[in-house]
């Protein structure tokens, strides 16, 4: 079974994948996004009738279950029923409830579902539920028990599970989010839960954690200024980048939209208005459109449907010589979706080996002197690694671990990065200067487009920056000459950091 969904809800964007899960004889479960609030009598644009007429496409497009994805878990338990039996007497396909607990009541959410008839919930084993999860599995099962609806799963099972379960998420304790209950802001900002955590990540390595109220906040004027779109991956991700570049830029709707003011919009936001993502319900904003593209006719059609061939033969070349080695089938889907990830990890993997193959404590925390561990590297070949020392660093910075493989003493020598010299402050831009260009947010230098002497217009792009996965492209506010570039591809930068200086004379 395939469940499909489209992050702006444009059916014309998920036919090409329902055929093809059709045409190759398999199950496919075109899902609803959920968002807004259809109890919501001053909010028309997602109401009930908005959700069936979507589901009588998708039903017309070949699907063979209708799935509900609450990605952000607001759909709240009345929301759930009236909509489980609209779709129901609507079509006449199954229909599948998906949620998140953010709210922390999303189980009355699944049990009205379960009320009006739907065929089928998601939820998670007890020990990882509930939050930014799914609502717990083990009381809903234990809820329907001995009722019509009862699903018959094994108690004993469930516990057995959950404990198993238990046990690994302390292997990942320190890579828990500090989130303690449910919230109701979660009606405010509308974040899914699969974001919700990575965006709060994001912020902490931004250095603005304890500005979450601020991005969350944010969060929900980007979505308001976009026109009130889905969010749900990728979608979600541009309105979570331009919320929190707007907080470390000091900036606000206002200044967004002003027509006067330019903006250096992160390349996720380019893409969405460009229409990369697919058609909005009711369209994008045009004035924000049009400043955002600058000029740029966007696409109206499917975005598959203007990409060029491509000819996997030579991609799948280019991609084992980046890789240095032949790649499997599902590694060359990785590098055509997502080739800088995708060499980003063969490079790892070619410099360090399979790290999966270590047990998890190993490889998240390393081990303690006299800690033993074995390690498997393929069926029936084992090796046992004991820790013994690790010197003091050298004058070259290099220390030496002492260890045994399989009772054999060995050495090997590695960098202490805890030694390398801190990178010296950089020049902060001067605002009262416009050709002072400084950095819109933290991040890594990946691109310089300019050079010293190099005559630019006002726009044009000067060089981008990434932090978490988010590409800002920094345009030139004043036409001139480039006077000086301070920075380097490779380069870590903070907010307000000189990158260049324009003479606009």
């Amino acid at each position: 079974m395939f469940r499909i969904f489209d992050s702006l809800n444009w059916v014309e964007n998920m036919r090409f994948a329902i055929d093809a899960v059709a045409e190759n004889g398999k199950i496919a479960e075109a899902a609803i996004c959920y968002t807004g609030d259809l109890l919501d009598p001053k909010r028309h644009k997602y109401d009930l009738k908005y959700y069936v007429r979507m589901a009588k496409e998708l039903e017309k497009a070949g699907a063979h279950i209708l799935g509900i994805k609450d990605m952000a878990g607001l759909c709240k338990p009345e929301a759930a029923r009236r909509l489980v039996t609209a779709l129901k007497q609507e079509t006449g396909l199954p229909v599948h409830f998906h949620t998140h607990d953010t709210s922390g009541i999303s189980a009355a959410s699944v049990l009205a579902a379960v009320e009006a008839g739907v065929d089928a919930i998601d939820a998670a084993v007890d020990s990882m539920s509930g939050l930014t999860s799914q609502p717990n599995l083990g009381s809903v099962t234990a809820a329907l028990r001995h009722t019509p609806r009862d699903p018959g799963l094994d108690a004993d099972a469930l516990r057995q599970v959950s404990d198993y379960f238990e046990q690994v998420r302390e292997n990942y304790a320190p890579f828990e989010s500090e989130i303690r209950s449910g919230t109701a802001d979660v009606y405010h900002h509308e974040m899914p839960g699969g974001q919700y955590t990575n965006l709060r990540e994001q912020a902490r390595s931004l250095g603005i954690a304890e500005r979450w109220p601020e991005v969350s906040h944010a969060y929900a004027e980007v979505n308001q200024m976009f026109g009130d779109i889905v969010k749900v991956t990728p979608s979600s991700k541009v309105v979570g980048d331009m919320a929190l570049m707007m907080v470390t830029a000091g900036l606000t709707p206002a200044d967004v939209l002003d027509p006067a003011r330019d903006i250096a919009f992160p390349e996720s936001v380019v893409s969405l208005f460009r229409g990369d993502l697919g058609q909005t319900e009711g369209g994008f904003p045009k004035a924000l459109q049009a400043k955002i593209l600058k000029g740029e006719r966007p696409i109206t059609v499917r975005p598959g449907s203007v990409m060029p061939p491509a000819d996997l033969d030579a991609q799948r070349a280019e991609a084992e010589k980046k890789a240095g080695r032949k790649i499997s089938d599902s590694e060359f889907a990785s590098y055509l979706m997502y080739p800088k990830v995708f060499t980003d990890y063969a490079r790892h993997r070619r410099e360090y080996g399979d790290v999966s193959l270590l047990p998890t404590p190993a490889f998240f925390y390393g081990m303690e002197p006299g800690e033993e561990i074995s390690i498997e590297i393929d069926t029936g070949k084992s090796l046992i690694v004991c820790f013994r020392a690790l010197s003091e660093a050298d004058e070259e910075g290099l220390r030496t671990v002492y260890f045994e493989l399989n009772g054999q003493p060995r050495t090997v020598k590695i960098t202490d990065r805890s030694r390398a010299p801190e990178r010296a402050a950089r020049a902060k831009a001067d605002p009262a200067e416009p050709g002072q260009t400084g950095a819109p947010m933290p991040g890594l230098v990946v691109q310089v487009s300019v050079t010293a002497g190099q005559r630019v217009e006002k726009g044009d792009v000067l060089l981008a920056i990434e932090a978490m996965k988010m590409q800002t492209s920094v345009v030139a506010e004043v036409a001139g000459t480039v006077t000086a570039v301070a920075v380097k591809v490779g380069d870590q930068i903070d907010t307000k950091d000189l990158l260049a200086v324009i003479d606009p004379a």
